[in-house]
Protein backbone atom coordinates (compact mmCIF):
# COMPACT_ATOMS: atom_id res chain seq x y z
CA UNK A 1 0.00 0.00 0.00
CA UNK A 2 1.11 3.55 -1.06
CA UNK A 3 1.06 6.40 1.70
CA UNK A 4 2.55 10.04 1.75
CA UNK A 5 4.91 11.03 4.69
CA UNK A 6 0.93 12.54 6.29
CA UNK A 7 -0.62 9.38 6.05
CA UNK A 8 1.93 7.37 8.39
CA UNK A 9 0.17 6.97 11.47
CA UNK A 10 2.32 7.42 14.37
CA UNK A 11 3.06 4.63 16.60
CA UNK A 12 2.76 6.83 19.79
CA UNK A 13 -0.34 8.53 18.94
CA UNK A 14 -1.73 5.09 18.27
CA UNK A 15 -0.61 3.53 21.50
CA UNK A 16 -1.80 6.15 23.11
CA UNK A 17 -5.27 6.16 21.73
CA UNK A 18 -5.39 2.69 22.03
CA UNK A 19 -4.50 2.22 25.76
CA UNK A 20 -6.86 5.20 26.20
CA UNK A 21 -9.60 2.95 25.32
CA UNK A 22 -8.13 0.42 26.65
CA UNK A 23 -7.94 1.81 30.92
CA UNK A 24 -12.06 1.84 30.66
CA UNK A 25 -11.91 -1.37 30.59
CA UNK A 26 -9.09 -2.29 33.35
CA UNK A 27 -10.67 -0.09 35.72
CA UNK A 28 -13.75 -1.86 36.26
CA UNK A 29 -11.98 -4.21 38.97
CA UNK A 30 -11.95 -7.53 36.94
CA UNK A 31 -9.36 -9.36 38.89
CA UNK A 32 -8.39 -13.43 37.10
CA UNK A 33 -8.79 -15.73 39.54
CA UNK A 34 -5.41 -17.56 39.05
CA UNK A 35 -2.70 -16.05 41.46
CA UNK A 36 0.47 -13.68 41.30
CA UNK A 37 2.96 -15.70 40.81
CA UNK A 38 4.79 -14.66 43.99
CA UNK A 39 1.60 -14.94 46.47
CA UNK A 40 -0.34 -11.69 45.65
CA UNK A 41 -3.02 -10.74 43.02
CA UNK A 42 -1.28 -6.98 42.84
CA UNK A 43 1.33 -6.48 40.26
CA UNK A 44 3.52 -3.36 41.06
CA UNK A 45 5.16 -1.71 37.59
CA UNK A 46 8.52 0.23 37.71
CA UNK A 47 9.88 2.07 34.19
CA UNK A 48 13.08 2.50 33.07
CA UNK A 49 12.96 4.81 29.88
CA UNK A 50 10.17 7.53 29.68
CA UNK A 51 9.76 8.24 26.15
CA UNK A 52 7.22 8.21 23.95
CA UNK A 53 7.11 4.13 23.33
CA UNK A 54 7.41 3.66 27.54
CA UNK A 55 4.14 5.41 28.37
CA UNK A 56 2.48 3.74 25.88
CA UNK A 57 3.69 0.60 27.01
CA UNK A 58 2.92 1.32 30.84
CA UNK A 59 -0.94 2.55 29.52
CA UNK A 60 -1.05 -0.84 27.94
CA UNK A 61 0.52 -2.77 31.06
CA UNK A 62 -2.44 -1.00 33.30
CA UNK A 63 -4.97 -1.54 30.86
CA UNK A 64 -4.41 -6.00 31.59
CA UNK A 65 -7.17 -7.38 34.00
CA UNK A 66 -5.99 -8.24 37.47
CA UNK A 67 -5.17 -5.33 39.83
CA UNK A 68 -1.66 -3.72 39.31
CA UNK A 69 -0.22 -0.02 39.49
CA UNK A 70 2.71 1.64 38.53
CA UNK A 71 4.79 2.87 41.38
CA UNK A 72 8.16 3.91 40.28
CA UNK A 73 9.99 5.58 37.62
CA UNK A 74 13.70 6.52 35.77
CA UNK A 75 15.21 8.32 33.38
CA UNK A 76 18.04 10.10 32.85
CA UNK A 77 16.47 13.16 31.83
CA UNK A 78 14.07 14.96 34.14
CA UNK A 79 12.00 16.62 31.35
CA UNK A 80 11.52 13.01 29.88
CA UNK A 81 10.01 11.87 33.32
CA UNK A 82 7.76 14.44 33.89
CA UNK A 83 6.27 14.53 30.45
CA UNK A 84 5.51 10.92 31.17
CA UNK A 85 4.14 11.22 34.42
CA UNK A 86 1.80 13.75 33.54
CA UNK A 87 0.56 11.72 30.48
CA UNK A 88 -0.15 8.58 32.17
CA UNK A 89 -1.36 10.16 35.22
CA UNK A 90 -4.26 11.68 33.34
CA UNK A 91 -4.72 8.81 31.42
CA UNK A 92 -4.76 6.07 34.32
CA UNK A 93 -5.22 7.64 37.51
CA UNK A 94 -6.21 5.42 39.65
CA UNK A 95 -3.48 2.61 38.77
CA UNK A 96 -0.55 5.15 39.42
CA UNK A 97 1.09 5.74 42.52
CA UNK A 98 4.56 7.60 42.17
CA UNK A 99 5.35 9.69 44.52
CA UNK A 100 8.18 12.17 44.46
CA UNK A 101 10.90 9.73 46.08
CA UNK A 102 10.09 7.47 43.41
CA UNK A 103 10.70 8.92 40.75
CA UNK A 104 14.68 8.48 39.84
CA UNK A 105 16.74 10.76 37.50
CA UNK A 106 20.32 9.65 35.93
CA UNK A 107 22.28 6.92 34.68
CA UNK A 108 22.27 5.26 37.39
CA UNK A 109 17.85 5.62 37.91
CA UNK A 110 17.31 2.12 36.96
CA UNK A 111 18.43 0.40 40.23
CA UNK A 112 16.74 2.74 42.11
CA UNK A 113 13.36 2.00 40.48
CA UNK A 114 13.57 -1.68 40.30
CA UNK A 115 14.91 -1.45 43.81
CA UNK A 116 11.19 -0.38 44.54
CA UNK A 117 9.63 -3.64 43.24
CA UNK A 118 9.20 -7.19 45.16
CA UNK A 119 10.25 -10.35 43.10
CA UNK A 120 7.43 -11.18 40.72
CA UNK A 121 6.87 -7.67 39.72
CA UNK A 122 7.33 -6.00 36.09
CA UNK A 123 10.11 -3.48 34.91
CA UNK A 124 9.69 -2.02 31.62
CA UNK A 125 12.63 -1.07 29.89
CA UNK A 126 11.88 1.33 27.05
CA UNK A 127 15.46 3.41 26.74
CA UNK A 128 17.71 3.28 24.02
CA UNK A 129 18.36 -0.66 23.40
CA UNK A 130 22.16 -0.09 24.10
CA UNK A 131 21.47 -0.11 27.97
CA UNK A 132 18.78 -3.11 27.75
CA UNK A 133 21.66 -5.62 28.75
CA UNK A 134 22.93 -3.85 31.58
CA UNK A 135 19.05 -3.37 32.58
CA UNK A 136 18.33 -7.07 32.07
CA UNK A 137 21.16 -7.90 34.24
CA UNK A 138 19.90 -6.16 37.88
CA UNK A 139 16.16 -7.27 36.80
CA UNK A 140 17.07 -10.67 36.85
CA UNK A 141 19.28 -9.98 39.72
CA UNK A 142 16.07 -8.99 41.35
CA UNK A 143 13.68 -11.56 40.19
CA UNK A 144 11.57 -9.37 37.99
CA UNK A 145 9.69 -10.16 35.30
CA UNK A 146 10.56 -8.05 32.34
CA UNK A 147 9.20 -6.33 29.02
CA UNK A 148 11.73 -4.95 26.95
CA UNK A 149 10.88 -2.51 23.42
CA UNK A 150 12.99 -3.69 20.47
CA UNK A 151 15.16 -3.77 18.97
CA UNK A 152 17.03 -5.64 22.12
CA UNK A 153 20.78 -5.52 20.62
CA UNK A 154 23.10 -2.97 18.59
CA UNK A 155 25.92 -5.56 18.13
CA UNK A 156 27.94 -8.84 18.31
CA UNK A 157 28.64 -8.97 21.74
CA UNK A 158 25.36 -7.23 23.19
CA UNK A 159 23.40 -10.02 21.41
CA UNK A 160 25.75 -12.80 22.84
CA UNK A 161 25.28 -11.25 26.38
CA UNK A 162 21.31 -11.26 25.92
CA UNK A 163 20.88 -14.95 24.67
CA UNK A 164 22.98 -16.09 28.30
CA UNK A 165 21.10 -13.29 29.80
CA UNK A 166 17.74 -15.08 28.26
CA UNK A 167 19.01 -18.75 29.51
CA UNK A 168 19.25 -17.16 32.73
CA UNK A 169 15.84 -15.72 33.39
CA UNK A 170 13.98 -18.92 31.91
CA UNK A 171 16.05 -20.67 34.81
CA UNK A 172 14.85 -18.34 37.16
CA UNK A 173 11.11 -18.92 35.69
CA UNK A 174 10.89 -15.16 35.05
CA UNK A 175 8.07 -14.05 32.51
CA UNK A 176 9.93 -11.87 29.71
CA UNK A 177 8.12 -10.17 26.80
CA UNK A 178 9.79 -8.59 23.86
CA UNK A 179 7.50 -5.44 22.02
CA UNK A 180 7.89 -7.18 18.63
CA UNK A 181 4.31 -6.57 18.37
CA UNK A 182 3.46 -8.37 14.71
CA UNK A 183 3.70 -11.77 16.40
CA UNK A 184 0.50 -10.69 18.36
CA UNK A 185 -1.27 -9.46 15.83
CA UNK A 186 -4.41 -11.79 15.33
CA UNK A 187 -4.32 -11.11 11.42
CA UNK A 188 -0.69 -12.04 11.21
CA UNK A 189 -0.89 -15.09 13.60
CA UNK A 190 -3.81 -16.55 10.77
CA UNK A 191 -1.47 -15.56 7.87
CA UNK A 192 0.90 -17.83 8.97
CA UNK A 193 -0.84 -20.28 10.22
CA UNK A 194 -2.37 -20.58 6.30
CA UNK A 195 1.04 -19.79 4.90
CA UNK A 196 2.29 -23.22 7.22
CA UNK A 197 -0.78 -25.04 5.79
CA UNK A 198 0.34 -24.56 2.13
CA UNK A 199 -2.41 -21.97 1.00
CA UNK A 200 0.15 -19.95 -1.29
CA UNK A 201 2.86 -22.59 -1.81
CA UNK A 202 6.38 -22.93 -1.29
CA UNK A 203 7.70 -19.42 -0.50
CA UNK A 204 10.03 -17.69 -3.27
CA UNK A 205 10.53 -14.37 -2.14
CA UNK A 206 9.34 -11.54 -0.09
CA UNK A 207 9.65 -7.88 -0.20
CA UNK A 208 9.69 -5.27 2.57
CA UNK A 209 9.79 -1.64 2.27
CA UNK A 210 9.90 1.12 5.11
CA UNK A 211 9.97 4.74 2.94
CA UNK A 212 8.97 8.03 4.74
CA UNK A 213 10.72 11.14 5.32
CA UNK A 214 12.53 11.61 8.34
CA UNK A 215 10.99 10.23 11.84
CA UNK A 216 12.14 9.92 15.36
CA UNK A 217 15.73 11.18 15.85
CA UNK A 218 16.93 10.01 12.69
CA UNK A 219 19.02 13.10 11.17
CA UNK A 220 20.67 15.25 13.78
CA UNK A 221 22.60 18.73 13.48
CA UNK A 222 25.41 20.02 15.21
CA UNK A 223 25.59 19.66 19.30
CA UNK A 224 24.72 22.30 21.43
CA UNK A 225 26.71 24.01 23.71
CA UNK A 226 24.46 23.51 26.38
CA UNK A 227 24.67 19.42 26.59
CA UNK A 228 27.54 16.78 26.86
CA UNK A 229 28.26 14.72 24.02
CA UNK A 230 26.98 11.59 25.81
CA UNK A 231 23.48 13.31 26.99
CA UNK A 232 23.23 14.64 23.21
CA UNK A 233 23.49 10.84 21.48
CA UNK A 234 21.51 9.26 24.32
CA UNK A 235 18.54 11.71 23.88
CA UNK A 236 19.09 12.06 20.06
CA UNK A 237 19.82 7.80 19.41
CA UNK A 238 18.13 7.08 16.63
CA UNK A 239 21.10 9.26 15.17
CA UNK A 240 24.11 7.30 16.59
CA UNK A 241 24.89 3.53 16.32
CA UNK A 242 25.32 2.69 19.06
CA UNK A 243 23.07 3.69 20.88
CA UNK A 244 20.08 2.10 18.73
CA UNK A 245 21.85 0.42 16.01
CA UNK A 246 20.66 3.60 13.93
CA UNK A 247 16.87 4.11 12.10
CA UNK A 248 17.82 0.79 10.56
CA UNK A 249 17.79 -1.33 13.42
CA UNK A 250 14.94 0.59 14.99
CA UNK A 251 12.97 1.49 12.22
CA UNK A 252 13.16 -1.55 10.58
CA UNK A 253 13.34 -4.66 12.52
CA UNK A 254 9.44 -5.06 12.58
CA UNK A 255 9.10 -6.06 8.93
CA UNK A 256 12.49 -8.03 8.79
CA UNK A 257 11.19 -9.97 12.16
CA UNK A 258 7.83 -10.71 10.75
CA UNK A 259 8.83 -11.54 7.03
CA UNK A 260 11.03 -14.07 9.22
CA UNK A 261 8.23 -15.60 11.09
CA UNK A 262 6.42 -16.19 7.32
CA UNK A 263 8.94 -18.05 6.25
CA UNK A 264 9.77 -19.98 9.49
CA UNK A 265 13.26 -19.02 9.22
CA UNK A 266 15.89 -16.62 9.70
CA UNK A 267 18.20 -15.48 6.69
CA UNK A 268 21.27 -17.06 6.86
CA UNK A 269 23.27 -13.87 4.71
CA UNK A 270 22.79 -10.17 3.80
CA UNK A 271 24.28 -8.25 1.05
CA UNK A 272 23.26 -4.26 0.77
CA UNK A 273 23.41 -0.78 -0.19
CA UNK A 274 22.71 1.98 0.61
CA UNK A 275 24.02 6.30 1.12
CA UNK A 276 23.90 9.70 2.64
CA UNK A 277 22.64 11.88 -0.26
CA UNK A 278 22.27 14.59 2.14
CA UNK A 279 24.76 15.86 4.03
CA UNK A 280 22.79 18.67 5.64
CA UNK A 281 19.72 18.48 7.65
CA UNK A 282 16.74 20.47 6.37
CA UNK A 283 17.50 23.21 7.78
CA UNK A 284 21.02 23.58 6.54
CA UNK A 285 23.19 22.42 9.45
CA UNK A 286 25.98 19.74 8.80
CA UNK A 287 24.40 16.62 9.19
CA UNK A 288 26.16 14.72 12.10
CA UNK A 289 24.26 11.19 12.42
CA UNK A 290 25.23 8.25 11.33
CA UNK A 291 22.78 7.06 9.17
CA UNK A 292 22.24 6.64 5.76
CA UNK A 293 19.50 8.23 3.92
CA UNK A 294 18.64 4.63 2.14
CA UNK A 295 19.25 1.01 2.50
CA UNK A 296 18.67 -2.31 0.00
CA UNK A 297 19.37 -5.14 1.39
CA UNK A 298 19.21 -8.76 -0.79
CA UNK A 299 18.25 -11.37 2.28
CA UNK A 300 19.12 -14.63 1.14
CA UNK A 301 17.81 -18.04 3.28
CA UNK A 302 19.44 -21.56 3.55
CA UNK A 303 16.92 -22.65 0.75
CA UNK A 304 18.23 -20.02 -1.90
CA UNK A 305 14.79 -17.72 -1.63
CA UNK A 306 14.68 -14.07 -1.04
CA UNK A 307 13.99 -11.26 0.97
CA UNK A 308 13.98 -8.34 -0.59
CA UNK A 309 13.65 -5.31 2.21
CA UNK A 310 14.22 -1.31 0.77
CA UNK A 311 14.36 1.23 3.42
CA UNK A 312 14.23 5.20 2.55
CA UNK A 313 14.19 8.32 4.87
CA UNK A 314 13.62 11.61 2.26
CA UNK A 315 11.10 14.59 2.64
CA UNK A 316 8.85 14.31 -0.67
CA UNK A 317 10.10 10.81 -1.73
CA UNK A 318 7.65 8.42 -2.16
CA UNK A 319 6.41 6.39 0.75
CA UNK A 320 5.66 2.92 1.14
CA UNK A 321 5.20 0.92 4.56
CA UNK A 322 4.33 -2.72 3.70
CA UNK A 323 5.19 -6.17 3.06
CA UNK A 324 4.68 -9.05 1.06
CA UNK A 325 5.00 -12.43 0.03
CA UNK A 326 5.25 -14.20 -2.69
CA UNK A 327 4.85 -18.22 -3.21
CA UNK A 328 4.38 -21.30 -5.85
CA UNK A 329 0.88 -21.09 -5.43
CA UNK A 330 0.02 -17.06 -4.50
CA UNK A 331 0.59 -14.59 -2.63
CA UNK A 332 -0.03 -12.77 0.24
CA UNK A 333 -0.20 -9.08 1.80
CA UNK A 334 1.26 -9.19 5.39
CA UNK A 335 1.30 -5.57 6.37
CA UNK A 336 -0.78 -3.08 3.82
CA UNK A 337 0.63 -0.02 6.25
CA UNK A 338 3.34 0.85 8.84
CA UNK A 339 4.35 -2.11 10.87
CA UNK A 340 1.62 -4.50 11.27
CA UNK A 341 -1.41 -2.99 9.75
CA UNK A 342 -4.17 -5.63 8.42
CA UNK A 343 -5.83 -6.92 7.01
CA UNK A 344 -3.99 -9.10 5.64
CA UNK A 345 -4.88 -11.28 2.73
CA UNK A 346 -4.67 -13.97 0.18
CA UNK A 347 -4.73 -13.92 -3.68
CA UNK A 348 -4.60 -16.65 -6.20
CA UNK A 349 -1.43 -16.30 -8.14
CA UNK A 350 0.57 -13.50 -7.88
CA UNK A 351 -1.67 -10.56 -8.86
CA UNK A 352 -3.59 -8.83 -5.98
CA UNK A 353 -7.15 -7.94 -7.73
CA UNK A 354 -10.24 -8.23 -6.02
CA UNK A 355 -11.34 -11.08 -8.36
CA UNK A 356 -8.45 -13.35 -7.27
CA UNK A 357 -9.21 -12.63 -3.45
CA UNK A 358 -8.83 -16.03 -1.49
CA UNK A 359 -9.00 -14.72 2.30
CA UNK A 360 -8.95 -11.32 4.11
CA UNK A 361 -8.44 -11.06 7.58
CA UNK A 362 -11.25 -9.58 9.86
CA UNK A 363 -9.75 -8.87 13.36
CA UNK A 364 -9.10 -5.55 14.25
CA UNK A 365 -7.97 -5.92 17.85
CA UNK A 366 -4.90 -3.68 19.19
CA UNK A 367 -1.28 -6.01 18.77
CA UNK A 368 0.28 -3.78 21.61
CA UNK A 369 -2.49 -4.75 24.10
CA UNK A 370 -2.47 -8.49 22.98
CA UNK A 371 1.10 -8.68 24.39
CA UNK A 372 0.81 -7.16 27.29
CA UNK A 373 -2.56 -9.37 27.75
CA UNK A 374 -0.28 -12.36 26.83
CA UNK A 375 2.32 -11.43 29.40
CA UNK A 376 0.48 -10.53 31.97
CA UNK A 377 -1.76 -14.14 32.24
CA UNK A 378 1.87 -15.97 32.18
CA UNK A 379 2.57 -14.19 35.32
CA UNK A 380 -0.60 -14.42 36.50
CA UNK A 381 -0.79 -18.34 35.53
CA UNK A 382 2.79 -18.73 36.39
CA UNK A 383 3.00 -20.17 32.96
CA UNK A 384 7.07 -20.23 30.59
CA UNK A 385 7.32 -17.39 29.18
CA UNK A 386 10.32 -15.63 27.26
CA UNK A 387 10.63 -13.97 24.20
CA UNK A 388 14.44 -12.67 24.67
CA UNK A 389 16.09 -15.59 22.10
CA UNK A 390 13.51 -14.42 19.71
CA UNK A 391 14.17 -11.09 20.18
CA UNK A 392 17.82 -11.03 19.89
CA UNK A 393 17.51 -12.92 16.60
CA UNK A 394 15.49 -10.84 14.90
CA UNK A 395 18.01 -8.37 16.31
CA UNK A 396 20.70 -10.22 15.09
CA UNK A 397 18.84 -10.49 11.35
CA UNK A 398 18.42 -6.44 11.27
CA UNK A 399 22.22 -5.96 12.26
CA UNK A 400 22.88 -8.30 9.58
CA UNK A 401 21.31 -5.73 6.97
CA UNK A 402 22.65 -3.04 8.39
CA UNK A 403 26.33 -4.12 8.78
CA UNK A 404 26.20 -5.19 4.80
CA UNK A 405 25.09 -1.68 3.65
CA UNK A 406 28.03 0.17 6.08
CA UNK A 407 30.74 -2.00 5.08
CA UNK A 408 29.58 -2.93 1.60
CA UNK A 409 30.23 -6.93 2.36
CA UNK A 410 28.08 -9.59 2.05
CA UNK A 411 27.61 -10.52 5.99
CA UNK A 412 26.07 -14.15 7.15
CA UNK A 413 23.95 -14.20 10.40
CA UNK A 414 27.22 -16.13 12.37
CA UNK A 415 29.47 -13.14 11.32
CA UNK A 416 27.37 -10.89 12.48
CA UNK A 417 26.53 -12.47 15.78
CA UNK A 418 29.91 -13.51 16.56
CA UNK A 419 31.43 -9.74 15.47
CA UNK A 420 33.69 -8.71 17.81
CA UNK A 421 33.15 -4.39 17.13
CA UNK A 422 31.65 -3.39 20.62
CA UNK A 423 29.70 -0.36 20.14
CA UNK A 424 29.55 0.67 23.90
CA UNK A 425 31.55 -1.31 25.84
CA UNK A 426 31.85 0.25 29.39
CA UNK A 427 27.73 0.62 29.71
CA UNK A 428 27.64 -1.20 33.09
CA UNK A 429 29.52 1.67 34.84
CA UNK A 430 28.40 4.62 32.92
CA UNK A 431 27.50 7.95 34.78
CA UNK A 432 26.59 11.18 33.90
CA UNK A 433 30.31 12.38 33.33
CA UNK A 434 31.74 9.59 31.63
CA UNK A 435 32.80 10.20 28.11
CA UNK A 436 30.57 9.62 25.23
CA UNK A 437 31.02 6.22 23.56
CA UNK A 438 31.20 8.13 20.36
CA UNK A 439 33.49 10.75 20.10
CA UNK A 440 33.32 14.01 17.51
CA UNK A 441 37.03 14.78 15.42
CA UNK A 442 37.87 18.15 15.42
CA UNK A 443 34.95 19.60 13.29
CA UNK A 444 32.62 18.24 15.68
CA UNK A 445 31.98 15.36 13.31
CA UNK A 446 31.43 11.56 14.37
CA UNK A 447 32.17 9.15 12.13
CA UNK A 448 30.16 7.72 9.63
CA UNK A 449 29.97 4.15 7.96
CA UNK A 450 32.12 4.18 4.82
CA UNK A 451 31.54 0.82 2.89
CA UNK A 452 34.18 -0.48 1.14
CA UNK A 453 37.12 2.06 2.54
CA UNK A 454 37.00 0.54 6.54
CA UNK A 455 37.58 -2.92 7.71
CA UNK A 456 35.01 -5.12 6.70
CA UNK A 457 35.39 -6.17 10.80
CA UNK A 458 33.86 -2.74 11.82
CA UNK A 459 30.74 -0.47 10.53
CA UNK A 460 32.47 3.28 11.95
Amino acid sequence: MNTNDNSLTSRRQFLATAGGVAAASALTGIVLPAAHAQGSDQIQLAIVGCGGRGGGAVVQALSTKGPIKLVAMADAFEDRLKSSFDGISKAMPAQVDVPQDRRFIGYDAYKKAMDCLKPGDIVILTTPPAFRWVHFTYAISKGLNVFMEKPITCDGPSSRRMLKLAEEASAKNLKCGVGLMSRHQKPLQELHARIQNGEIGDIILMRGYRMHGPGGYFESGPKPDNISHLDYQVRRFHSFLWASGGNFSDFYIHIIDHLGWMKNSWPVKAQALGGRHYKHTAEGAPAIDQNFDNYSVEYTFADGSKFFFDGRCMTGAKGIYSSYIHGTKGYAIASRANDCGGPSAIYKGQDASPANLVWQSKDTSNPYQNEWDALVSAIRNNKPYNEVKRGVEASVVTSMGRMAAHTGQEITYDEMLNCEHDFAPNLMTLTSSSPAPLQPDANGLYPIPMPGRLTTKREF
